[in-house]
């Protein structure tokens, strides 16, 4: 059995969540894939999934595991279509989606640029901060930044997501400058009031309770201020303008700070980054286009000039 074989049963039996739905999609028995990932764990020498009567659930090295998988299988992917597609041109009409600000600052600019490569294709743009049903309405691949949630979408990591706290000067000179993030409750905290945005809270990273380990444990916070609103921008404005303090990522604020107009605080707490993906339904043939989108996001976004000249 080979390698790929493994790795592709893998990756479907996890975004599925049930060896009968991947085995189904594959046309062969569960226990066929069953004997795959046995095969598949005992070659490694770890356990990738948890599977019982009810459900099946990935360990933590399945997790980290599955997004190699995936990423892995794109290329190959990607490999192949360059081969085989010889001098075939990408066409048809490319559907996608990325959050409202994000899309504005870091995938909007790209589109021309991508069409200009690619003449034949034809391109729709959603920006919006809620969480959009891509197989559903219709879209062929979304951007989303943050933790994703366990589904049966195929997620590509771009780039890291940094998050930390920021407030103006002027607000911090009137009010002083938290030490530490149980801090924060006698501040003044621009929060989002939207329900799919931030809905675990402000993440941070702090020492375990046994300081003799240097360990540290991530903490989740939800602090609360006389003024939240759903649009980040808005927050970002207040907080530019001495109303608060925020938590945002660095893409956001990082044109600020080097201005001068926002300054990191607790910044010797600041939770583990996240991702920025390029996420879209599985299929067993990714059309050209879409192919040719997400190697075009990873090349830019791969780039650390790309984020100084977006600033």
């Amino acid at each position: 059995m080979s390698k790929l074989k493994q790795m592709e049963s893998f990756v479907s039996v996890a975004t599925r969540g049930s060896l009968t739905a991947a085995a189904n999609a594959e046309g062969v028995a569960p226990a066929i894939m069953g004997r795959r990932l046995d095969a598949l764990e005992e070659r490694l020498g770890v356990k990738l999934l948890v599977r019982t009567t009810r459900r099946i659930s990935l360990t933590h090295e399945g997790s980290a595991f599955l997004e190699d998988c995936q990423r892995l299988l794109i290329d190959v992917a990607n490999a192949e279509a360059s081969v085989s597609a010889g001098g075939v041109k990408a066409s048809g009409h490319l559907r996608i989606t990325a959050p409202a600000g994000f899309g504005r600052r870091h995938v909007a600019p790209l589109v021309p640029q991508f069409r200009e490569l690619h003449a034949d294709v034809t391109i729709s743009q959603n920006l919006s901060d809620r969480v959009v049903d891509l197989a559903g309405e219709g879209f062929d691949c979304a951007v989303r930044v943050g933790d994703l949630p366990d589904s049966s979408l195929v997620s590509v990591r771009m780039a890291d997501n940094r998050r930390l706290c920021v407030a103006a000067p002027s607000y911090l000179k009137r009010h002083g400058t938290p030490q530490q993030p149980a801090d924060l409750a006698r501040f003044a905290c621009l929060t989002l009031s939207s329900d799919a945005s931030q809905t675990r809270g402000w993440a941070f990273r702090v020492p375990r309770n046994a300081p003799t380990d240097g360990g540290y444990e991530l903490i989740h916070l939800k602090p609360g201020g006389p003024l939240d609103c759903s649009d980040g921008q808005v927050l970002h404005d207040w907080c530019v303008n001495g109303h608060g303090i925020a938590w945002r990522s660095i893409w956001e604020v990082e044109a600020e700070i080097a201005a001068g107009q926002l300054v990191p605080v607790l910044q010797a707490f600041d939770a583990p980054p996240n991702g920025i993906y390029a996420v879209f339904p599985q299929r067993k043939h990714l059309p050209l286009r879409v192919r040719l989108w997400i190697d075009f996001l990873k090349h830019h976004y791969s780039q650390p000039e790309f984020w100084a000249a977006a600033r």
